[in-house]
């Protein structure tokens, strides 16, 4: 580096006494001080300006080796891994962090399980007109800490006027179950719109383009700006979010498809039916 720099110092001095040297010939020698003065101040000028070129090819030859290195970073990193076992450790984690940032890339944002409900509690709180959800039949909604602390929300956006309608999806013999119908009886008389989906009658969502076929069917929609979603197979993160409007058009579409294979519901002898099969009373 310090080589590189001398002969770049010393190439200016050579170009600078090269046209002093050029306008002390013409004036002195060939007695023509107006091309003397010409020469020097070209010289000059010319001199200035492969300065300035050089100092901008140094710069940015150091920023292209400092972006180099930094996006290899991880890469030699790896390499310098001697133990074969540690090795496929790293190769493996590195796997995993490719399939983070394409995540990343097409706009959503990974999360745990704690972080998840704790995104959908918030959203739920700044929720102004409408929340629409999907989620499995499945139990906690009144025993696990993070769920009853996004129910909470849920119930907070309620009082605010917001409008929610939940659409559970389950299997036909899920709806007579106990513990079924406390947890669908208990949104409904808290004011959640409850809907019910089955399975075998639910959209693939392979039809859905860009969408994954292994749909969870658990994902929620808030104001159409913002959607959450839990990922179908358990792994590193437990489910995403997203702000982007390509990405919740594709919820609001999925949604909509649910929607219309779904069943109206209705509270008959404090249970839950489907409201195509409540009593209709006598005329």
């Amino acid at each position: 580096m310090k080589f590189s720099k001398n002969i770049h110092n010393m190439a200016v001095l050579i170009e600078f006494l090269a046209g002093a040297g050029l306008a002390i010939f013409f004036h002195l020698v060939l007695h023509s001080p107006e091309v003397a003065y010409s020469i020097f101040g070209i010289g000059i000028l010319l001199s200035l300006a492969t300065y300035l070129l050089r100092e901008d090819l140094e710069k940015t030859r150091h920023e292209l080796i400092g972006q180099y290195h930094q996006a290899h970073e991880i890469t030699f990193a790896i390499a310098q891994i001697c133990d074969a076992e540690c090795h496929s450790k790293a190769e493996a984690m590195l796997s995993g962090i490719k399939r983070t940032i394409v995540q990343l890339q097409q706009g959503f944002i990974p999360l745990d399980e704690t972080e998840f409900y704790l995104e959908g509690a918030k959203c739920s709180d700044h929720a102004i007109r409408r929340i629409k959800t999907v989620d499995p039949i499945t139990n906690g909604w009144h025993i696990r800490g993070a769920l009853v602390n996004y129910y909470q929300s849920n119930l907070r956006a309620l009082e605010r006027g917001v409008a929610i309608t939940r659409i559970f999806v389950m299997n036909h013999d899920e709806l007579g179950d106990p513990d079924s119908q406390k947890i669908l009886l208990a949104q409904c008389h808290d004011g959640i719109e409850v809907r019910i989906a089955f399975r075998e009658e639910l959209p693939n969502a392979s039809n859905m383009s860009g969408r994954d076929t292994n749909s969870s069917f658990d994902f929620a929609i808030y104001d159409e700006q913002l959607a959450t979603e839990v990922f179908p197979q358990s792994g590193t993160y437990f489910g995403r979010k997203t702000s982007q409007a390509v990405n919740v058009d594709k919820f609001l579409r999925f949604y909509e498809l649910i929607e219309h294979s779904s069943h109206g519901t209705a509270v008959e002898n404090e249970r839950i039916i489907l409201a195509s099969d409540a009593i209709k009373p006598a005329a």
